[in-house]
């Protein structure tokens, strides 16, 4: 859902270099989500003196770095919205491996070291469950059949859809408000009618959910990054 096309990168110097047929001239840029530098060049572009144009640069990338958003790691005493419910991590000594939510607290003991691992696998189940459930809310509607729910961690993208009927999702969504999740999961569910952005295909993507999707979009663009950079420590 709402992807930025990229070609496959080259890393110089920590720059990940793209060639694009379309550029027509050199870009430096800073992925929000990553934190990556870019340099987006023509296809037949001079390597050398941009890269030294870039190194000229070193001064405006270190601002854009220090704007981009702060890393929330998984560590105890920590607060992580999931599916809307604010959960405290909390950690106490013990042999104990398991991660048991009581209300609104996670509570485990074990190695602290393997504490953001840990809650990070048990954010993903519940993100997996409640994604396969909501494709299936909005696939029994639009009379369609999914044949495989999955997640991952792209940056570029928040969902997809492959002609086979397969759907993934980043599991971040769990992160995000549940109006924004569901927006997502009615936008890759109506490209099992409409594998296009059609003026029809947006029209069903607000059938399915019964109110517009664009206040999603929008969402997810403005506070979209910010969602890639909890569980970082840096």
């Amino acid at each position: 859902m709402w992807s930025s096309a990229s070609c496959d990168p080259q890393v110089i110097d920590g720059l990940d270099i793209v060639r694009h047929p379309r550029a027509r001239r050199a870009r430096l840029s800073i992925d929000p989500a990553s934190g990556r530098a870019k340099l987006v060049l023509p296809k037949r572009a001079a390597l050398k003196p941009v890269l030294a144009w870039a190194e000229e640069k070193a001064g405006w990338l270190a601002e854009q770095r220090a704007r981009l958003p702060q890393a929330r790691p998984f560590a105890p005493g920590a607060v992580v919205t999931v599916a809307d419910e604010p959960l405290t991590i909390a950690w106490q000594q013990g042999a104990r491996r398991t991660l048991v939510r009581d209300g609104d607290t996670l509570s485990l003991s074990g190695p602290i070291e393997t504490v953001p691992r840990r809650v990070e696998a048990w954010i993903k189940r519940v993100a997996l469950d409640r994604l396969a459930q909501e494709t299936a809310e909005f696939a029994a509607k639009a009379g369609v059949s999914v044949t495989r729910v999955t997640i991952g961690d792209p940056t570029g993208r928040w969902g997809s859809c492959a002609s086979s009927g397969a759907i993934r999702y980043s599991w971040r969504l769990i992160l995000a408000p549940g109006w924004v999740r569901r927006a997502t999961v009615a936008h890759e569910v109506a490209h099992r009618v409409h594998m296009n952005h059609a003026p029809v295909f947006h029209a069903l993507v607000a059938e399915l959910l019964d109110s517009d999707p664009m206040p999603a979009r929008a969402w997810l663009r403005t506070h979209g990054a910010a969602l890639h950079w909890i569980g970082r420590s840096s």
